[in-house]
């Protein structure tokens, strides 16, 4: 049985996988984080077919009080950074599923996993969907050189660009640099107009009521364009079978590897 902690179980995806995880026949949940619900029962809460599990306020807690394989992490970037690395300073398995952490952060955590020979699945979005669009998008960026990234979510998501923008952006500048048509000492008017730069990559985030999360990689040539968009519902279950595929293969590797495709086979 793989023992798991969720941090931020009690929300609107960690609470759908936390049910995902208690109702894996291999799997079971001994322990969450909620700062909120800190000091409750997590069976009671979500209303779990379950022995209890104690739900902790913070990381240290969580470590010293229950025995787990794996940490989800599943909060806010301000303080997934903290969990993660605590985790792995005792030797856990991390899968992440917060977004808004950097390529600074992602430097830091994977030297730490290295140096406790254990390991971190980072997936900025756990649907198979995001998974094809990933794929097929680096298929693309292969002979098309012209490429951005547009990043749509709801109103009050915090972070931006979201982690899925950050992981596609990554992912397509190790297949090749965009081509720049007019450089930003060149524009006239509002730059910032324009989106971010993620490693050479045009981003532009979109945050609007209607939106729950949607993510769109746009190729450009001469007369012909290609659009490859993924779209989210407002339930949390496309999530839940890409989290327990990470759940599962996790301890497979040592060190850190990004994108639930890094440990399936196509």
């Amino acid at each position: 049985m793989i023992k798991v902690c969720i941090a931020g179980g009690t929300g609107w995806a960690g609470s759908a996988l936390s049910k995902g995880v208690c109702e894996h026949p291999e799997m079971t949940l001994v322990s969450a984080l909620s700062r909120t619900y800190k000091g409750k029962n997590l069976s009671d809460i979500l209303q779990l077919d379950s022995e209890p599990i104690p739900v902790f306020e913070d990381i240290e807690t969580a470590l010293s009080e229950t025995d787990f394989d794996v940490l989800v992490e599943y909060t806010k970037p301000n303080i997934a950074k903290t969990n993660i690395l605590a985790a792995l300073k005792k030797g856990k398995h991390v899968v992440v599923g917060t977004s808004g952490l950097t390529e600074a952060d992602y430097k830091t955590i994977e030297q730490e996993a290295i140096k406790n020979h254990t390991s971190v699945l980072a997936v900025g979005n756990f649907a198979i969907t995001v998974v094809l669009l990933q794929k097929f998008s680096e298929m693309a960026a292969k002979y098309i050189s012209n490429f951005e990234i547009i990043d749509y979510a709801h109103e009050d998501k915090i972070d931006a660009p979201s982690g899925t923008a950050r992981e596609l952006a990554y992912r397509l500048s190790q297949v090749q640099k965009p081509n720049v048509f007019v450089g930003e000492d060149e524009l006239i008017g509002e730059a910032s107009s324009r989106g971010a730069k993620l490693n050479e990559v045009q981003v532009h985030s979109v945050r609007l009521p209607g939106h729950v999360i949607s993510i769109e990689s746009i190729f450009g040539l001469k007369d012909e364009k290609l659009s490859i968009r993924h779209d989210s519902g407002a339930s949390a279950e496309p999530y839940v079978k890409g989290g327990l595929l990470a759940i599962e293969k996790v301890s497979s590797f040592t060190g850190l590897k990004r994108g639930l495709d890094s440990v399936m086979t196509f």
